[in-house]
């Protein structure tokens, strides 16, 4: 047990509301639309730092002008993120800032319906599924991923201004050569991390013997000189496009399922299993990377999953944390 309990004001639809967590395993039972996902979102935001779905503005209960919701840990430390409705602050250890300081910060394992179609998913989807995964492995990841996209968007600005020239873009390129290039590295070995369980893994689920494997696609370069050489080279092209057209920020993952695509060869309860494997690989690399049993979040997906999967997750995290959301309850 990770969490004693949260408490949310005006949040979502929920003028109030208190969980008590003080279980290995904690289920929220509610209809549609009854607001149950929002309790996982405010455990997300306290323990991650922000929402996995929407602006601060959004979360607001409508008719009110301000939100409020308080995380308490079972060693007593208490902590509570506020929006007024222009800013939002974190109080953690008596001290009040502006974002989550990366110590208060807790790997969380959320598994939401959408992610059973990651497979079929966009490029842009599937990025953000594995930066998740990245940056609760390695906070460097993080902030070089921070950094990037801040300086990719000041380019792209540049890049639809008539004024632009190849000096002008100078110093973007330069941070976009160096923190692309290190995001490629990262990714790259991270891939071949998840590849090295992700067969066996899979096979433990399905009971087969069929493989699986994650491609990492990438037109991008792990070394900065090359990263810098071509963004400058496709200067011409991009300042008629007004974007960058090169760089990790089109990257994308496939997957292989017995070497050939898996959204062409795999069917609908195989590829559950891929991303029931991936689930179960992240939380072993947060626990032998960080030292810490990850808190397991599962929005209303047993629905998706035959008896057999189910069971599967269950066993798979029954020495975790888990919060679980449903409109049924889970024998």
């Amino acid at each position: 047990m990770i969490i004693n309990t949260v408490k949310l004001i005006n949040f979502r639809n929920h003028s109030s509301y208190s969980l008590d967590c003080q279980k290995n395993v904690t289920l929220i039972l509610g209809s549609n639309g009854w607001g149950k996902t929002s309790i996982l979102e405010a455990i997300y935001i306290l323990t991650r730092g922000k929402s996995f779905r929407a602006t601060d503005k959004d979360i607001i209960k409508r008719g009110t002008d301000f939100y409020r919701i308080e995380l308490e840990y079972n060693n007593g430390e208490l902590i509570i993120a506020t929006f007024d409705g222009k800013n939002k602050t974190f109080t953690a250890l008596d001290k009040k800032t502006r974002r989550l300081p990366t110590k208060q910060k807790y790997p969380v394992i959320l598994f939401l319906p959408s992610d059973l179609n990651l497979v079929d998913h966009s490029p842009g989807r599937r990025r953000d599924y594995f930066d998740h995964i990245y940056s609760q492995l390695d906070a460097s990841y993080s902030t070089s991923l921070s950094r990037y996209n801040k300086a990719l968007k000041q380019r792209n600005e540049l890049l639809k201004t008539e004024s632009v020239t190849l000096d002008s873009l100078f110093s973007w390129n330069l941070l976009l050569a160096q923190y692309g290039a290190e995001l490629h590295t990262k990714r790259k070995s991270y891939t071949a991390e998840i590849n090295q369980r992700l067969t066996s893994t899979y096979r433990s689920i399905a009971q087969n013997q069929d493989e699986v494997e994650l491609i990492y696609s990438s037109d991008a370069s792990s070394s900065e000189s090359s990263y810098l050489r071509t963004l400058e080279q496709n200067f011409p092209r991009d300042s008629i496009l007004g974007h960058t057209s090169f760089g990790v920020h089109r990257d994308d993952y496939q997957f292989l399922f017995n070497h050939q695509s898996a959204d062409n060869s795999a069917s609908r309860g195989e590829t559950r299993s891929v991303i029931l494997a991936l689930k179960f690989i992240e939380a072993d690399l947060i626990y032998e990377k960080l030292g810490l049993k990850p808190i397991i979040l599962l929005d209303d997906v047993f629905s998706e999953l035959d008896e057999t999967r189910r069971r599967c997750l269950i066993e798979n995290f029954k020495n975790h944390q888990v919060i679980i959301t449903s409109v049924e309850s889970i024998e």
